[in-house]
Parts: structure tokens; sequence; C-alpha cells
């Protein structure tokens, strides 16, 4: 799986955004999607109003203080376009996650298809498994951090 999706250099493209603030998921949406670096002919608007789009139907929530916001629909025109944020909260917000625990981290996921988007989910599911990637989450870990446990891990 690790040769159809590369979840790191997805993370590359990305970014990882430290100490984001924000009360709730819109108010976070609104300072990330101005953040990301977006191809020619993308908004941050269109990335705001996606994320907020597909909150308002069910939390992205996913427990262990982690959520995984993403459009209903795949937003972005081509497949090198893709990539996810990371993105640390300053504080943790209440997501309505299924174990009530708060949001520290979000990945933002924008993909090109559903077929990539199930497959970055799989394959972010079994890394949140490993309480060793969930601790460097906790830790705030950098890009090369990350890169290193998902090639380990993945």
């Amino acid at each position: 799986m690790e040769d159809e999706v590369n979840i790191t250099e997805l993370i590359h493209r990305g970014g990882i955004f430290r100490n984001v603030e924000g009360s709730d998921p819109k108010e976070v949406y609104a300072k990330v999607s101005k953040m990301i670096d977006l191809p020619d002919g993308m908004t941050s608007d269109q990335v705001y109003n996606a994320l907020c789009a597909r909150e308002d139907v069910l939390s992205t929530a996913v427990g262990n203080g982690i959520a995984l916001p993403h459009a209903r629909a795949p937003i972005m025109k081509n497949e090198k376009d893709q990539r996810i944020c990371v993105v640390y909260l300053k504080e943790p917000i209440d997501m309505k996650a299924p174990d009530e625990r708060n949001v520290f981290v979000m990945f933002i996921l924008l993909t090109h298809n559903s077929q990539i988007h199930l497959k970055i989910l799989s394959t972010l599911a079994g890394l949140f498994r490993s309480a060793q990637f969930r601790k460097a989450l906790e830790d705030h870990a950098d890009e090369a951090t990350l890169s290193s446990l998902i090639k380990e891990l993945a």
C-alpha cells in the first residue's frame, strides 16, 4: 500500500502547523485554510467551506484526540495536488469524539479521488492503532519523526 499512497509525501506537501488556535472546528478550519499552500485555481474559501460542510454532517473526530477533517467529495483537481495537513492545536477542542476525548491533532485530507481517500484513511487508521505513533502525536512530533514512524509502521 505504501507504493500506492505515500503518506509521508502527502504530509510533506501539506505541511505541519503548530499551536493553531480555535475554540471549535470551524475556527480552526478558517485559520488553517488560509495557512495551507494551495495549488493554482483553489482558494482557502473552497477548502474552508468543504471542511465545514463535512463537519456539519458528522464529526470527523476518530478518538484518541485525533480528527480527520476532509471534504465530502474529492476537492483537488490533480493527483499531484493532494496533501495531508497535520494540525497541532494550541488547546484541545471538543469535537464530539466517540471516546469523548478532546481533539489535539487533526490530519486534514485534501484528496483527488475517493479510492485514494479511502486508502489514506485506512493507512492512517492503522497508524493510529500504534501506541508509539499516538505518543509521537501527543509530543507534537515534527515531519522527520512522523515520516520515520510511518515508514517503520505502515
